[in-house]
């Protein structure tokens, strides 16, 4: 399977410059990253579990890390890690929420269904751009997946 083919990291956000941001961003961390954006809910699950447009697709799964909003359209974010969780095949994916929300309320819950961390988007550039690539070395150089998981 080609390189083009394969997804490592899933950037989930529905609002285009943040994502245009953070795609940047993660490309001056590592300019080699799979990556595949999407901004709703729906077509996250669909890819994370290879279902309706993404069932005949010759695209491999190969996620590292799950770049997650939490206010998208058609499923938020938390419903998606919920989901992501509840599934054995995808239960240790890790799963980091970016988001501008400060809310005690999802915090408590994102960590409550599991979510590996939760980062607040920085308001300043630089700043933006020097969390986002760290986050991608850490979860994709750095950390050690779990033994077993594919």
């Amino acid at each position: 399977m080609e390189q083009a083919d394969r997804v490592e990291v899933l950037l989930v956000e529905d609002n285009p410059d943040d994502a245009e941001l953070t795609m940047h961003a993660l490309r001056l961390g590592d300019n080699k990253i799979n990556l595949l954006h999407l901004n709703d809910g729906a077509e996250a699950l669909n890819f994370v579990f290879a279902k309706k447009s993404f069932e005949n697709k010759r695209i491999q799964n190969d996620l590292k890390l799950v770049l997650l909003d939490l206010k998208l359209p058609k499923i938020d974010g938390l419903e998606i890690l919920k989901r992501i969780r509840e599934d054995e095949r995808t239960r240790t994916l890790p799963v980091v929420i970016l988001t501008s929300s400060r809310e005690k309320k999802d915090i408590a819950t994102a960590y409550n269904l599991g979510v590996n961390s939760y980062v607040v988007k920085p308001v300043e550039f630089e700043f933006y751009v020097h969390v986002v690539k760290t986050l991608t070395l850490y979860w994709n150089t750095i950390n050690e997946k779990p033994i077993g998981q594919i």
